[in-house]
C-alpha cells in the first residue's frame, strides 16, 4: 500500500504561483506512475498532470500545458506539481495518485492509491 499526503495549497491572486508536493510512502514509490487530478465544486475529478514512475513522460491536461510542470524526485519518495500564471478557473481541491505502472494515465479511474487533497484557491 502507498501512502500520499498533498501540501503547498492555498490562496493566490491569479497570475500568481503555487507549487503542490506530494509525499509517498510505504511500497517502493519508484514502482508507481503518478498524477495530479483537481476536482472544482459541482464537478468531476479531473486530470491535471502525470509522471512515470522513473520521472520521465510527463503528460498534461491541454488547459495547463505550458503553465504547470510536473516533476518527481525518487529518492525523496516526493512528486512535485509547479504551477504558473494561475487563473481563477484553476481552483478546486488538488489530489495526487498513484498507480503501478510505467506510464501515468488521464482516468481517474484507473489510479487505486488517492491522497486526501489539498485546497487551491485563485481569485482574481
Amino acid at each position: 500500500q502507498v501512502h500520499l499526503v498533498e501540501s503547498g495549497g492555498g490562496l493566490v491572486q491569479a497570475g500568481n504561483s503555487l507549487r503542490l508536493s506530494c509525499a509517498a510512502s510505504g511500497r517502493p514509490f519508484s514502482t508507481y506512475a503518478v498524477g495530479w487530478f483537481r476536482q472544482a465544486p459541482g464537478k468531476e475529478r479531473a486530470f491535471v498532470a502525470g509522471i512515470s514512475r522513473g520521472g520521465g513522460a510527463p503528460v498534461y491536461a491541454d488547459s495547463v500545458e505550458g503553465r504547470f510542470f510536473i516533476s518527481r524526485d525518487n529518492t525523496d519518495n516526493t512528486v512535485s506539481l509547479q504551477m504558473d500564471d494561475l487563473r481563477p478557473e484553476d481552483t478546486g481541491v488538488y489530489y495526487c495518485a498513484a498507480r503501478p505502472l510505467i506510464l501515468a494515465g488521464v482516468e481517474a479511474k484507473d489510479y487505486i492509491y488517492w491522497g486526501q487533497g489539498t485546497q487551491v484557491t485563485v481569485f482574481s
